[in-house]
């Protein structure tokens, strides 16, 4: 874990150091957080779209569609599961919530990443005019 100091002014003016502990990002922490099973199934799909550049082109575009629907599918089922707990818990701090929403982004822009190499790999392979 790595600290950092930051100053901070309380109500009377008065500036005092504060330590905050930050925990390092790792791929490997970000591809479990964002939902194992999501994550796989988009990283098949990052697989297949290599391998349809090479083997069958006309398919990278609808891989590429493919692995964006499967991470809004996983965003929306982790906004149930935040608003399923909002309701069951009720008094739930914000910070909590926020937490749970920047979890439930990572399939997201995980397959909105692989969405993106497919148009690449498309504008690679279209025929020169």
């Amino acid at each position: 874990m790595k600290e950092e100091v930051y100053y901070v002014v309380d109500s009377l003016g008065v500036t005092h150091p504060e330590t905050v502990e930050r925990a390092r990002v790792s791929l490997g922490t970000l591809f479990v957080e964002g939902g194992l099973g999501f994550m796989i199934i988009i990283s098949v799909f990052l697989i297949l779209l290599f391998l349809a550049a090479w083997k069958a082109p006309r398919w990278v575009k609808e891989i590429g569609i493919g692995a964006l629907v499967v991470s809004v599918f996983a965003t929306l089922l982790g906004l149930f599961q935040v608003f399923d707990a909002v309701q069951r818990f009720g008094d739930i701090s914000f910070a909590v919530i926020c937490g749970g929403l920047k979890v439930l982004m990572i399939p997201f822009f995980y397959g909105l990443i692989v969405y993106f190499i497919s148009l690449i790999i498309r504008i690679i392979q279209k025929p020169r005019i």
